[in-house]
């Protein structure tokens, strides 16, 4: 016995079922698709069935998404900032207004001072975010970082305080009151 000699066992195999071949080949009239309908027509794939419930290709957003609590933020290098101080745009301190103007940016977006770059002036930077490469910079020029807790549009909101005032006053926590039912 030698490899050439292997065949398969005997009804292990059989011959590939050829649709459309008239009434002697088995399959005749409509080639083993049953009668009419959608099942019966070329091009049909059988859909995910999922009961009565809206099915996911509905309940899912069809392009992008964008989350209702997202923080816009608006980065700055320490690069630009010694390139706004040489051109005497800002002077020995940079406030939030500074940085919006600078920026185009909007009142409802936060600030972040970035690491890159060198710093050579010794100026005040009042941001929400700070990197840590940044701060080190910063504070090796002589500088100082301030850290704002509110945007523009929430600081104007704050009653009875100055603008620069409510930036730098942070925001109270939300605390649910539950209260609980006592039985008789």
């Amino acid at each position: 016995m030698d490899l050439s000699s292997l065949r398969p066992a005997k009804g292990a195999t059989k011959n590939r079922k050829r649709v459309g071949r008239g009434p002697g080949s088995g399959n005749g009239t409509t080639a083993g698709k049953g009668n009419k309908g959608q099942q019966a027509r070329s091009g049909y794939q059988r859909p995910v069935i999922e009961g009565g419930q809206m099915p996911i290709y509905r309940r899912l957003p069809k392009f992008g998404f964008t989350a209702p609590n997202r923080k816009q933020v608006a980065s700055v290098n320490v690069a630009q900032i010694q390139q706004w101080i040489e051109k005497g745009l800002v002077g020995e301190e940079i406030t939030i207004l500074d940085l919006k103007h600078l920026c185009n940016a909007s009142n409802q977006e936060y600030f972040k001072v970035l690491g890159n770059g060198e710093i050579s002036s010794a100026v005040t930077v009042t941001a929400h975010f700070f990197s840590k490469s940044a701060e080190e910079k910063i504070a090796k020029a002589g500088g100082k970082t301030v850290q704002a807790f509110r945007t523009l549009e929430e600081a104007s909101k704050v009653n009875g305080l100055p603008l620069e005032e409510a930036l730098l006053k942070p925001k109270a926590k939300v605390v649910k009151v539950v209260k609980k039912k006592v039985k008789p």
